[in-house]
């Protein structure tokens, strides 16, 4: 960790405009919250589609006023070239977030999928290099590694696309190195495996996997798994993802720079074993959950079987140290969601048993929805 208490000191110490793409969504709300906690003026862009304002009322708090006034919204849409140009004026660095999500949604709108993650992307490198933004970090995803078999997932290596969302992804990073080769325009990519952790949102169609499960069993619906369970991924709780993006932010050595990264916690964990220790750590709380079963479904048209990261090259030039296991966050998020979802009953129940003090020491998202790929009517819904 030593690099990222470094990383953090540097940032203290040498104030920056930071803008963040995707401010209201889960892991952009998430940065923002680092940023203003390390007394950064920051920036933020969302249109709202799939961000809530209500995210910015929980950073607000965990901030507290006198930093909340370092924070500048603009409600706008990455589609929107002159927005992008609006919200980099000033800007020293830019985390990218804003992407339209989800493998299965963009399979049913590849449109809109393109709109909004190649377009978008492309629209938001052209105003940083033209407002001398001096660094620029955004976020790929483990997706892009397509049908490739190898395990765990290098850089190095990737295989074909399997949706428009991980083609979507791959083609940001040519786009990033083309204006590196082009413009001498400096950028690092992130690609995220299975990120979670609290204001993930557990409700609609494309919910990730762990928010699902957790409000399913807190509200006492049946939960679902795709195929057989065995399905593996790489879940990485959002204090290791915000790390890797300061990291990548402040990073001064030139060979780390215009490359790629692996976001992830290096570990396999199967749909199986998550089911496992989310349903042991809930039923502290609630003792009827331990006899829940699973309900098992048809495998999710465009999912790879297994999915596991290789971190060594950003441990080795970001400095990169994962410092949250899968247990950990799961205890850290399921506290969340019983205070955001739970009836009042739960919320008086005394914290003695809280799964978070007990393991407090130490999307390219799964979804249990499974729908059969469509193409038409295609929609295109907003969302940056």
């Amino acid at each position: 960790m030593r690099r990222y208490e470094e990383a953090q000191d540097d940032i203290r110490t040498r104030p920056r405009a930071w803008l963040v793409t995707g401010a209201a969504g889960f892991i952009g709300s998430h940065l923002v919250e680092s940023l203003l906690k390390l007394d950064q003026t920051v920036i933020g862009l969302d249109n709202l589609s799939t961000g809530h304002r209500s995210n910015f009322t929980q950073v607000m708090k965990a901030v507290g006023a006198h930093r909340w006034r370092n924070f500048n919204f603009i409600e706008g849409d990455i589609r929107s070239l002159d927005k992008c140009r609006q919200a980099c004026r000033a800007v020293d660095v830019v985390l990218h977030q804003a992407a339209l999500g989800s493998v299965p949604r963009s399979i049913e709108d590849p449109i809109g999928a393109n709109e909004n993650n190649v377009a978008g992307l492309l629209n938001m490198l052209v105003a940083a290099h033209g407002a001398g933004v001096s660094r620029f970090v955004y976020a790929g995803s483990s997706a892009t590694y397509g049908d490739d078999p190898s395990s765990p997932k290098a850089e190095t290596r990737i295989g074909r696309p399997l949706s428009p969302y991980a083609l979507t992804k791959y083609v940001n990073e040519l786009y990033a190195e083309v204006f590196a080769r082009c413009y001498g325009f400096e950028s690092i990519g992130l690609r995220y495996f299975n990120v979670f952790g609290p204001r993930q949102d557990p409700n609609g169609a494309y919910a990730a996997v762990i928010p699902a499960w957790i409000a399913s069993m807190i509200r006492n619906d049946p939960v679902f798994i795709n195929g057989d369970g065995e399905t593996t991924r790489d879940f990485c709780y959002i204090d290791n993802v915000v790390q890797a993006n300061l990291l990548a932010a402040t990073v001064q050595d030139a060979a780390a720079l215009n490359q790629v990264y692996n976001v992830a916690l290096g570990e396999r964990t199967s749909l199986n074993e998550l089911f496992g220790v989310i349903r042991s750590l809930l039923a502290l709380r609630h003792a009827r959950l331990d006899c829940l079963a699973p309900i098992y479904r048809e495998f999710r048209h465009g999912d790879p079987r297994s999915s596991q990261a290789d971190i060594e090259k950003a441990r080795r030039l970001l400095g990169y140290r994962p410092a949250w296991g899968v247990r950990q966050g799961l205890a850290r998020s399921i506290d969340w969601y019983i205070a955001s979802l739970a009836p009042p009953r739960w919320a008086d129940i005394r914290q003695s048993a809280s799964p978070a003090a007990i393991y407090r020491s130490g999307s390219d998202r799964t979804t249990p929805h499974s729908r059969k790929p469509q193409i038409g009517p295609l929609k295109s819904p907003s969302s940056a």
